[in-house]
C-alpha cells in the first residue's frame, strides 16, 4: 500500500481533458470559487485553498499554487503537456492562469486578467481546446468566453456548456415532458459556433477520454 501525504486531502480525481497520469486533490474551505467570492464581498477573510497534484504511478505530490490567504484556485485541466489552473487573487483583483509543466514539474503564470472584467465568478473555469476561460450564469442563461478571445451570447434555458473543440462549443441540453407514468426525461448534445448559432444536435453524450480523444455515446 502506498501512503500519500496530500496535506490532509482524502479524495482525489483524475485531472480532466486528456491524461491518465495526473490526479488532483483540492480542499473546500469556502466551497467553490463563487462561494469564496461571496465570502470576500461580505468583508470576510478568504482563507485560501489547498491544491495538490499527484503523479501516477509513483504517487509523488506537487503543490503548484501555494495556499495563500485571499487566493482561491479552481479545478485544474490538462492541455498540451501541461496542467492549467485558474487562481483568483481577491484582494489584488486579479485572475491568474497558471501552467504546471508535466515534464519539468515547474509552474508559471502565463497570463493575468483583471477580476473586474467579469461580472462574477459563477461557473468560472478553464476548458479546452484551445485552452479557454469560460463563465456561464444559469439565472440569465449567459455564456461567456473570457479568454483568450471575448465571446458572449445567451444559451437555452436547459443548456450547460461542457467542452470546446476549436470553433465548436458543446452544450448539454435536457428535456422533460409528460407527468406520472407518461413522464419522460432525456438529454442531447447541442453544438454551437462562436456566435451562439446551433450547428448540430447530437442525441446522446460526449466524453473526453484520457488520451484526449472524443467519444460520442450515441442514443437510440
Amino acid at each position: 500500500m502506498k501512503i500519500i501525504d496530500a496535506d490532509g486531502i482524502t479524495y482525489i480525481d483524475l485531472v480532466p481533458c486528456g491524461t491518465d497520469e495526473w490526479y488532483y486533490g483540492i480542499s473546500y474551505e469556502h466551497g467553490d470559487l463563487y462561494e469564496a467570492e461571496e465570502v470576500f464581498r461580505q468583508g470576510e477573510e478568504v482563507k485560501g485553498r489547498t491544491l495538490c497534484l499527484i503523479h501516477y504511478p509513483d504517487g509523488k505530490v506537487y503543490r503548484p499554487v501555494p495556499k495563500e490567504k485571499g487566493n482561491y484556485s479552481a479545478e485544474p485541466v490538462y492541455y498540451d503537456g501541461g496542467i492549467f489552473i485558474l487562481n483568483v487573487d481577491f484582494p489584488g483583483g486579479l485572475m491568474q492562469i497558471i501552467r504546471f509543466s508535466c515534464s519539468t514539474q515547474k509552474a508559471e503564470v502565463i497570463d493575468t486578467l483583471p477580476l473586474d472584467s467579469i461580472k462574477d465568478c459563477y461557473n468560472l473555469r478553464l476548458d479546452i481546446a484551445p485552452l479557454t476561460l469560460t463563465r456561464q450564469c444559469v439565472g440569465t442563461n449567459e455564456f461567456e468566453i473570457v479568454w483568450p478571445e471575448k465571446v458572449c451570447f445567451e444559451m437555452g434555458d436547459h443548456d450547460s456548456f461542457f467542452l470546446r473543440d476549436g470553433d465548436r462549443l458543446y452544450f448539454s441540453r435536457w428535456h422533460e415532458e409528460g407527468d406520472g407514468p407518461d413522464y419522460r426525461y432525456w438529454e442531447e448534445t447541442v453544438v454551437m459556433d462562436l456566435d451562439g448559432q446551433v450547428t448540430d444536435i447530437l442525441p446522446g453524450d460526449l466524453r473526453v477520454m484520457p488520451n484526449g480523444e472524443l467519444w460520442y455515446l450515441q442514443a437510440r
